[in-house]
């Protein structure tokens, strides 16, 4: 096994156990305690774990990024609840924006069974999961591969996106928050999605209920900016209440 392979696995054995141990790692992988300490030392510099005696502990920072293929397996129910309701909101004939989150990756599975979509994307794994769908248009954004996130960002990726006005946008955030808003862990990723929301006509944000109350490094827009919601359970009163206020359609399982 490479050191990479084995440190994402780790690293996925951190986000769902939240622990690990130094001597139970190097005997799962059968490798020195030494080079356990280097794998770790690497995920404590690039910030997803904290040094703790005998091994380390999940970085809870919501504004680290976790590598894409952690991320799409965080909370999968979640994710899948969210996109069943995803797949009552678009229509045959729709045109809609995704962005590059793990959550978006889910919602275009869903909508698989529908007819005649026009797509765009700045996501890699949405482009290659849609390869099969005969009648559909899916375009691609263009621009930089950000590393670990399977996306395509930065200026060109906005420049294409501003050429187009769609149906329907779906983004999802990093954090959403009553005062702060919509947040993100990266400024490209952020810029990109305030330009998917600019340019669609239903503004709808995906979100699983783990990102309520939560603060991200940089800005995407504030909760004025969407016109619909959908998340994975009832928010809390004061969530409805502020929806109802902004007259943001909420929807949720019952």
């Amino acid at each position: 096994m490479l050191a990479i392979e084995r440190r994402n696995e780790i690293l996925e054995k951190l986000q769902a156990e939240r622990r690990v141990v130094v001597s139970e790692l190097s005997q799962l992988y059968e490798v020195s305690e030494e080079t356990i300490r280097r794998d770790l030392e690497k995920l404590v510099n690039d910030g997803y774990a904290i040094k703790s005696y005998g091994g380390a502990v999940m970085n809870e920072n919501v504004s680290i990024d976790l590598p894409f293929n952690i991320r799409k397996n965080r909370n999968v129910v979640g994710k899948q609840r969210i996109a069943e309701l995803m797949n009552s909101l678009i229509h045959d004939g729709d045109s809609i924006m995704l962005d590059a989150s793990s959550t978006a990756v889910y919602i275009a599975k869903a909508l698989k069974d529908k007819k005649n979509l026009t797509l765009i994307t700045n996501s890699i794994e949405i482009i290659i999961e849609l390869f099969d769908v005969p009648d559909w248009s899916v375009l691609s954004t263009g621009g930089v591969s950000r590393e670990g996130s399977f996306a395509l960002v930065g200026p060109q990726t906005d420049r294409m996106l501003r050429s187009y006005h769609v149906d329907k946008t779906i983004i999802s955030c990093k954090g959403v928050d009553l005062a702060s808003g919509i947040t993100d862990s990266d400024d490209l990723h952020a810029n990109n999605k305030k330009t998917m929301l600019e340019a669609g006509k239903q503004k709808i944000l995906a979100v699983d209920s783990s990102k309520f109350d939560k603060t991200a490094f940089t800005s995407i827009g504030m909760l004025e900016d969407i016109t619909t919601l959908v998340t994975d359970e009832k928010p809390g009163d004061i969530w409805l209440r502020k929806f109802e206020e902004l007259g943001i359609e909420c929807i949720y399982p019952e």
